[in-house]
């Protein structure tokens, strides 16, 4: 992403147990050094890694046990 003043930063929403979600369109490079995108306007990325899409959000993390998460 470009560092210049006049484009607006990217908005990061955080939401306790779930996604980051972000608005797009986003490049995320991971760990291995590939680089994904997607064009969508917002875009999910997973914090848990228990997506099979990972690192996009598929509701994965809905399944876990929740008594465990508190």
């Amino acid at each position: 992403m470009p560092n210049s003043r006049s484009e607006e930063p990217r908005r990061i929403k955080v939401q306790r147990q779930g996604p980051l979600l972000v608005e797009g369109p986003v490049e995320v490079e991971l760990e291995d050094g590939t680089t994904v995108s997607c064009d969508r306007f917002r875009v999910a990325l997973c914090t848990c890694r228990r997506s099979r899409r990972y690192p996009w959000c598929d509701t994965s993390h809905r399944d876990r046990d929740r008594t465990k998460a508190r």
